[in-house]
């Protein structure tokens, strides 16, 4: 019998490579705009714009909305830029979510939790998270796609998994997992939620903080044996 039953999955950067879509979604919208070395020039200042607003985010200071424009406001201030940071930002959107790059044991992973309920768990855009999952072969393995946008609340605030719970049906918290790359994110609200976590860190990183999952992985193909109870 599964130690889990119900598995909630991050998308970015646990399921999908974010900064390769970030990468090519930057630099199309950089050469609509005449500048296709635009992508080389100030990727590290936007890079380091957007963890800061992204925090904001987590730590409900900053609207969705509000940080989809005003990441693009603060660096085109920074670089005295002259561009419209409302039709750059809807731009970078609309190539974002024409941008789908699987983790290369993403979906065998999947594939091979065919006994579980599956469900996606993100924060971000919901127009932009529901175009690249219809784009990708995982489409059809999901039960429900929790997006923040929609649920009014994002990771690790726990109304977004009340909604999740809702949405799923869901009534013990018992057999529930969430899987993601974000301690900050993904594991503290997993943890603050009473559920089980499982940290993927392909890159080993060292884990000084109080934020402690459940399980930890560096590939995703660790999952199912998790997940089965064959391994911790």
């Amino acid at each position: 019998m599964a130690r889990y039953n119900t598995i909630l999955f991050d998308i970015d950067d646990t399921l999908m490579d974010f900064r390769l879509s970030e990468r090519a979604a930057l630099h199309n919208t950089f050469v609509d705009y005449g500048m296709p070395d635009g992508f080389s020039r100030f990727h590290g200042s936007y890079r380091e714009i957007s963890k800061v607003l992204w925090q904001d985010l987590e730590e409900g200071t900053m609207p969705l909305a509000k940080l989809g424009i005003e990441r693009f406001k603060r660096l085109f201030h920074q670089h005295e830029l002259d561009f419209s940071a409302e039709a750059f930002g809807s731009q970078y959107l609309d190539y974002l979510g024409q941008e789908t790059h699987l983790f290369p044991e993403a979906e065998a992973m999947l594939e091979g939790l065919s006994n579980c309920r599956l469900a996606v768990i993100t924060n971000g855009f919901g127009s932009v998270q529901k175009a690249r999952l219809k784009n990708s072969p995982m489409q059809h393995l999901f039960e429900h796609v929790i997006i923040s946008e929609e649920a009014g609340y994002q990771k690790p605030h726990s109304g977004i998994f009340d909604y999740a719970f809702r949405k799923l049906g869901l009534t013990s918290k018992d057999s529930v997992l969430i899987v993601g790359d974000s301690l900050t994110s993904d594991i503290k609200g997993g943890m603050d939620y009473g559920i089980a976590t499982c940290w993927f860190n392909p890159q080993g990183k060292h884990n000084g903080t109080a934020v402690q999952p459940t399980h930890e992985i560096r590939c995703l193909s660790e999952l199912p044996e998790i997940v089965n109870g064959k391994i911790e």
